[in-house]
């Protein structure tokens, strides 16, 4: 299924998020899905843990409010990617982007079933950090093909998905190629509406 979905379509990164799975489970995940992921020139992010990001050989971690704090993660991290969710903060994600965050990922815009999002994001945060700031910035909580619209013409770099690829109908691939439909259709618009 992993494989299926990287080959469907446009896929930046794949983030592995398995919270509460003991140590040496998480690490036999690591090995059987990094060499997918990695193999297809896409980055391989390691929820939470940038430590076993580094010994593990992934490209990167993604650490969130309650996880290892940022600058932390950063040291840790070295050169490899640095991903910081800050919800609705602009304050949050302006010490991320401080701590060296590579980017710093907004929401949940929508209901999520990937995660009981308490705190919520209004579009308007992703305009805001992308007219004034150069990392980029991800959107993240319930996105599927048919709401993602707003938040591309918000300006998000890149939007986080999980059940819109793991739960489509037709299979990852299908969702895969469903958000990146959408995706096109949206940035299309864009170019149309710009002066």
């Amino acid at each position: 299924m992993l494989a299926e979905a990287l080959d469907a379509g446009d896929v930046a990164a794949v983030q592995l998020r398995l919270k509460d799975l003991p140590e040496q489970e998480l690490i036999r995940a690591i090995e059987m899905l990094r060499p997918v992921v990695q193999s297809r020139n896409v980055a391989f992010l390691l929820n939470d843990r940038p430590d076993l990001a580094v010994s593990m050989r992934c490209d990167g971690a993604h650490v969130g409010q309650e996880d290892t704090p940022a600058l932390v993660a950063r040291k840790l991290l070295g050169e490899l990617t640095l991903g910081v969710t800050c919800h609705g903060s602009r304050d949050l994600a302006m010490e991320a982007g401080e701590a060296g965050a590579d980017y710093v990922a907004f929401g949940a815009f929508f209901p999520s079933t990937t995660k009981d999002a308490q705190l919520r994001a209004e579009p308007d945060i992703l305009e805001w950090w992308h007219e004034l700031m150069e990392p980029p910035c991800v959107a993240i909580g319930g996105i599927t093909a048919d709401n993602c619209a707003p938040l591309v013409a918000a300006g998000a770099d890149f939007l986080a998905v999980a059940a819109a690829v793991w739960e489509h109908p037709e299979g990852p691939g299908a969702g895969v190629r469903a958000m990146n439909a959408s995706i096109l259709a949206a940035s299309a618009e864009i170019s149309r509406s710009a002066p």
